[in-house]
């Protein structure tokens, strides 16, 4: 069992560069591969970055490739999301999830953590 709580969000201004931590419960936290995703008012929970269980491996969504940089730190039980350059468009509730595979699919994620808004202004 892996208990996920996300802080980090709030408002921000277009622009700017806020991140966002993960914090995880339980020591297999470094076996999972971690993730983040966003879901907008009216619109599906989407893929944002995800980060191999060593941290060696990252992969990103298209629109933030390039503006944010996923990270981990296993000896804290954290994963982190370094969101630069936001746009208005970021807007969301962002989620942290682990799975046992470094995927993209959102179905092959079992544990979510319970999400911080991230609402940027222009």
């Amino acid at each position: 069992q892996v208990q996920l709580v996300e802080s980090g969000g709030g408002l921000v201004q277009a622009g700017g560069s806020p991140r966002l931590s993960c914090a995880a419960s339980g020591r297999t936290f470094s076996t999972y591969g971690m993730g983040w995703f966003r879901q907008a008012p009216g619109k599906e929970r989407g893929f944002v970055a995800v980060i191999s269980s060593s941290g060696v491996y990252t992969n990103y969504a298209d629109s933030v490739k390039g503006r944010f940089t996923i990270s981990r730190d296993n000896a804290k039980n954290t994963v982190y999301l370094q969101m630069n350059s936001l746009k208005p468009e970021d807007t969301a509730v962002y989620y942290c999830a682990a799975s046992l595979k470094t995927t993209s699919r959102r179905t092959d994620y079992v544990y979510w953590g319970q999400g911080t808004q991230v609402t940027v202004s222009s």
